[in-house]
């Protein structure tokens, strides 16, 4: 069997039903084959770095590995920003790249690329097949690799002469890994040591991130949670961990998470950290972050704990176990009085803007979005305010529903990751929160949801500028807004018709729930120009570097 034939029968054995891709001279081999597969079905998109998003917003929404295709050199690197934005998120994809003839391998040939070279710091692991009757067992490798322990992109490397070399076919049992053994229990001793500093806490907060989504914890940490009624605040990544409206949920914190969040982080005697990875954005100056809490701080990836902020009880394992193992062990607790403080500054300082007169503000288009899907669609964000308003005011209540680049802050990720998710949960309502600057990113993928007739959904919050740039040129720059005024460079109604979409317009509030309604009565893409408030900020903000309790609102301290 020749190896593109091989390599098609090892990702049907490993339950790939999509591949997003784009064909080029050294993969036609492959394409040739696809051209008469049936099981697998081939998303042709138009960028590479569409694909490696779509991938990515596949693998995030389902819990799949997705796959992305792309030819040598050029095709290769354009995947390299979408790989960057799987690894700094631990998103499992498989990127199958085109390399030129093994005997040309270094000389400088027609579109040559040492991608596996150039991808090593953004990738859990990368081959570059030598040999036809190595892909079986790369593949199996590649699988197991990118979904297992922390997850994480892998790159496949495929020389043309290895795809249309001939040999027999036989798909190996297992991996074969020397070296590499996630670590899933957690140490009983460390599990009995953060059971103590449970029980003895007079203020503990849970804080979770992505890594309790991808262990499949959430029903865990609730649980916990419950038992010693502590509450609980995730990272942007961690946002539909706990429904929106459970008591205990005191939103997101960091940089634009809620006061409340912050304030109780900081006054904190005990920080339960899940599957998190004090993130700069979320612990602003560490010097100061939770100064009086002991920390437990619980990971599958032994190298995130202590990187940043030193721990006390470290526990590496999967989240979900060792959450488990905590609940079966703790004994109840009340804490009463603080969680009448925690609330009483929910009270306080809740998530607030003006919604007077016939102006836009993106975050009532938000809070439609979420009233009129039922709170059931599956969200996708670009990145900038749109992100942070969209991760503020959409109320998120499942798992795998909010999906956004947190580590890399990928401009254009949202558009194709709503694609990716909309191949994987073809009956859901998706949607994509848009910047006018970060739809433009991509915004050829159009092309593909119109083809395939994904019927995705883009909400374009238009303020004519680059509106997060522009927000931190206000506050630190002295309004100096340099390049980010883009007011009126497309019009975006337009576009969607030139791509054969639909393309809706609302200038004013009372305009807002209409339009919204025509998109979802669509049976298409569409893309939704609203047009907001232009210097609209998004508050609270804890300036770059400066401690928690330092929340602007509304001016610059």
């Amino acid at each position: 069997m020749k190896g593109s034939k091989i390599l098609l029968e090892c990702l049907k054995k490993e339950g790939v039903e999509i591949i997003f891709g784009y064909p080029g001279g050294v993969v036609l081999p492959l394409f040739d084959e696809i051209y008469s597969e049936k099981q697998i079905k081939l998303v042709l998109v138009r960028h590479e770095q569409g694909a490696a998003h779509m991938a990515d917003g596949y693998a995030r929404s389902t819990g799949k590995v997705g796959v992305c295709l792309a030819t040598s050199g050029p095709g290769a690197t354009n995947l390299v920003t979408g790989i960057a934005t799987a690894y700094m998120d631990s998103v499992p994809i498989i990127a199958l790249t085109g390399q030129v003839l093994t005997s040309h391998i270094g000389n400088d040939a027609f579109q040559e690329a040492d991608i596996t070279g150039i991808t090593r710091p953004i990738v859990k692991h990368n081959y570059l097949v030598r040999k036809t009757k190595d892909i079986p067992q790369i593949i199996k490798n590649s699988f197991y690799i990118a979904s297992t322990g922390r997850p994480g992109p892998v790159v496949i490397d495929l020389p043309k002469d290895v795809l249309i070399g001939d040999v027999d076919f036989q798909y190996p049992d297992a991996p074969n890994l020397r070296g590499y053994k996630p670590n899933y229990e957690g140490n009983k001793l460390q599990i009995k040591k953060a059971v103590e500093l449970i029980e003895k806490a007079q203020r503990p907060v849970i804080y979770i991130g992505g890594g309790v989504i991808i262990s499949g914890a959430s029903a865990e940490v609730i649980a916990l949670a419950e038992k010693i009624n502590a509450p609980v605040t995730t990272t942007l990544m961690g946002i539909g961990s706990i429904p929106w409206n459970h008591p205990l949920y005191i939103g997101m914190l960091g940089m634009h998470g809620t006061k409340y969040a912050n304030y109780s982080v900081q006054e904190s005697d005990l920080l339960i950290a899940i599957g998190a990875r004090f993130d700069d954005r979320v612990t602003g100056d560490v010097k100061t972050f939770a100064p009086h809490a002991d920390i437990i701080h619980i990971d599958i990836d032994s190298a995130s704990i202590g990187k940043i902020i030193k721990v006390d009880v470290p526990i590496v394992g999967d989240a979900k176990r060792i959450v488990k193992e905590i609940v079966d062990l703790v004994k109840k607790k009340e804490h009463k009085e603080w969680l009448e403080k925690v609330n009483k500054w929910k009270q306080d300082f809740p998530l607030t803007y003006n919604n007077e007169g016939e102006v836009i503000k993106p975050q009532y288009v938000i809070e439609k979005i979420h009233e009129l899907t039922k709170g059931e669609a599956i969200i996708t964000t670009e990145v900038g305010q749109n992100q942070m308003w969209a991760a503020q005011f959409y109320k998120v209540s499942k798992p795998r529903t909010f999906i956004t680049s947190g580590g890399l802050g990928t401009m254009g990720y949202g558009f194709p990751a709503a694609i990716g998710a909309q191949a994987g949960n073809p009956g859901k309502i998706v949607f994509d929160i848009a910047g006018d600057g970060s739809i433009q990113m991509n915004i050829q993928e159009l092309a593909t949801a119109v083809k395939y007739n994904f019927p995705v959904k883009v909400a374009i919050l238009n303020n004519g500028y680059l509106g997060m740039v522009r927000q931190w040129q206000e506050l630190f720059f002295g309004k100096r807004y340099s390049h980010t005024y883009i007011e009126d460079s497309v019009d975006f109604v337009k576009l969607a018709e030139a791509y054969g979409a639909k393309g809706l317009r609302a200038t004013k509030k009372e305009e807002v729930v209409k339009v919204l309604d025509e998109a979802l009565s669509y049976n298409g893409p569409v893309l939704i120009d609203f047009r907001i408030s232009k210097e609209e900020n998004v508050w609270p903000m804890v300036p770059a570097g400066a401690s928690l309790n330092n929340m602007l609102e509304g001016e610059l301290a």
